[in-house]
């Protein structure tokens, strides 16, 4: 009898858990994604040439494009399927920086990169030659776009050390106690320290800004834009983000439905290229936090906790004007620093995927630097030459013994 009673409570543990779960794990998703890579989607959009106006409005079309996605197919296919916006894409940005034709011309290079995306759900050849790009290449080029901003936290130590010192310390000691939250509490302190400046120079800030608003830009198609922002941009997404992602879901043994993930995170893009929004894709390491069974014992109700982050990534796409004028308001440095801090998990990650392989270390390494060099030929960027050393140097030498 009482094994019985006790296999009847394991039965209905996961009844027992009810919804607050998943909801609660839902809104821990959203704002750990949220608030850890912010920074790098104003820096790398302020970059390509976005007005403060412009910046705030692409925030805001990722943050919308990403939770309707999120919404549309966690209910369709009962999965936590979380999404993301590429935030190694938006370091691809901040590192190569304005492109001919300017902001308009961005604009057209995030739309082409969606347009890809969403061929890649149906042409499989495809998806296919993005997977064949040997890892050590793909990452190493990835390094070297995160280091630009990863030395952020450096280059302004001198430059506003006031605010720049306590940010990086509040963020290395909660790396040590609570590091899910250590960019979160960085931005606090930044905040704290960009409203005191903002008070001891009797600075005034329009406040007409905080309110959401959508700042639509007619794309401009230029090819140095495509070659040079939109390939590399579709490149990282989906090496960095896309495939991995469907990796962390099948460790929690769900299968991602490949065309229907491509074409929303695609045509999710594509739509929010417009209002300033660069790419959004499917979660990779935050999605673990909806999908693993601390969301909720029965792996079929976790599903709620994605429709709840797509939620709250509603209510938290009203704080993106106030975010750029924050952002606008801090002294020098402090934006980059906070982005900076964010990226170097990710920089340490790459940098030890594309060096560990012994085989082809000189190719990576060769890609690192070109990358890193932030180096514009014939107008396009140092990714996509990056990714094009690489491959060649890799080819052309043997592998290491």
């Amino acid at each position: 009898m009482r094994t019985s009673v006790t296999s009847a409570a394991r039965v209905e543990s996961p009844r027992a858990a009810g919804m607050g779960q998943p909801i609660g794990a839902g809104i821990v998703t959203a704002l750990v994604g949220f608030t850890s890579s912010f920074a790098v989607v104003l820096a790398g959009l302020t970059a390509m040439g976005a007005t403060s106006a412009q910046a705030a409005s692409g925030l805001l079309a990722v943050c919308v494009t990403q939770a309707v996605g999120m919404i549309v197919l966690s209910r369709r296919y009962r999965m936590p399927i979380t999404l993301a916006w590429s935030t190694p894409g938006a370091a691809l940005l901040a590192s190569t920086g304005a492109v001919s034709g300017g902001w308009a011309a961005a604009v057209g290079a995030f739309a082409v990169a969606g347009a890809l995306i969403v061929l890649t759900g149906f042409w499989q050849r495809l998806g296919a030659l993005i997977a064949a790009i040997p890892v050590e290449i793909a990452q190493a080029m990835l390094a070297g776009v995160l280091l630009p901003m990863c030395l952020a936290p450096v280059k302004a130590l001198p430059v506003s050390p006031a605010v720049v010192v306590p940010v990086i310390a509040t963020w290395l000691v909660l790396q040590r106690c609570a590091p899910r939250w250590s960019v979160l509490a960085a931005f606090a302190v930044a905040a704290v320290g960009a409203g005191v400046d903002i008070a001891v120079t009797h600075r005034r800030l329009d406040l007409s800004a905080l309110a959401p608003r959508v700042e639509w830009t007619v794309p401009h198609w230029s090819w140095q834009a495509i070659i040079g922002v939109a390939v590399p941009l579709y490149i990282v997404t989906m090496a960095a983000q896309n495939i991995p992602g469907t990796a962390v879901m099948k460790t929690f043994d769900y299968q991602v439905p490949w065309r229907a993930a491509m074409t929303v995170t695609g045509l999710g893009t594509m739509l929010g290229a417009p209002a300033g929004g660069h790419a959004i894709n499917l979660a990779a390491i935050s999605a673990a936090l909806s999908a693993a069974p601390s969301a909720h014992p029965d792996p079929k109700r976790r599903w709620i906790a994605a429709l709840t982050a797509g939620c709250v990534y509603l209510v938290l796409a009203l704080a993106s004007g106030a975010l750029v004028m924050l952002v606008a308001a801090a002294p020098k440095g402090v934006l980059e620093t906070v982005a900076g801090l964010a990226l170097i998990a990710t920089l340490a990650a790459a940098l030890t995927a594309a060096l560990t392989p012994a085989a082809h270390r000189s190719a990576a390494a060769l890609t690192f630097l070109v990358a890193a060099s932030g180096v514009s030929l014939l107008g396009i960027g140092a990714a996509f030459w990056a990714l094009v050393a690489g491959l060649l140097v890799r080819w052309f030498l043997p592998p290491a013994k």
